[in-house]
């Protein structure tokens, strides 16, 4: 799979109107890179103006963005994720009406089906917010025919 990847929807378990990355611009063992054009008729976007919840969520996206490129490249499904605790959260500033954001995500450590990350949202080289997330992985459901075979 090539990056820049557009067809963003294959990578994360969000559908519309709740996603809030377009594309998948890096991806290596450690960080991972999206970027989102923010529009109007977003969910998160008030009198032109992109929320603090759709930051979180951006954030939140980039980093199941890089887990679903991985399980893509090991022809897995795609893991449904969620957001387990926000630490340190700073918002600085809000992006407004076609602003395009640039979400970078890096792992601080992952055990099992939990990593911590940390994210930050920049418009123009300009850092508008940044937390650290524990996201947590949801096992894989058994569907009771794993050994009938």
């Amino acid at each position: 799979m090539n990056l820049p990847y557009t067809n963003i929807i294959d990578l994360i378990p969000q559908k519309h109107p709740f996603v809030m990355i377009d594309q998948l611009d890096f991806s290596d063992d450690s960080t991972t890179v999206c970027s989102f054009r923010v529009k109007e008729d977003n969910i998160f976007t008030v009198n032109h103006t992109f929320r603090e919840a759709g930051m979180i969520e951006n954030i939140a996206q980039t980093a199941a963005a890089r887990v679903g490129y991985i399980a893509m490249q090991q022809q897995q499904p795609v893991p449904v994720g969620f957001i387990g605790a926000i630490k340190n959260l700073e918002i600085l500033d809000l992006p407004h009406t076609g602003d395009v954001l640039r979400t970078e995500v890096k792992i601080i450590n992952q055990v099992f089906d939990v990593t911590i990350i940390s994210g930050a949202v920049f418009c123009n080289e300009r850092q508008l917010a940044h937390c650290e997330m524990k996201i947590v992985i949801q096992p894989e459901k058994k569907t009771g025919t794993e050994n009938l075979n």
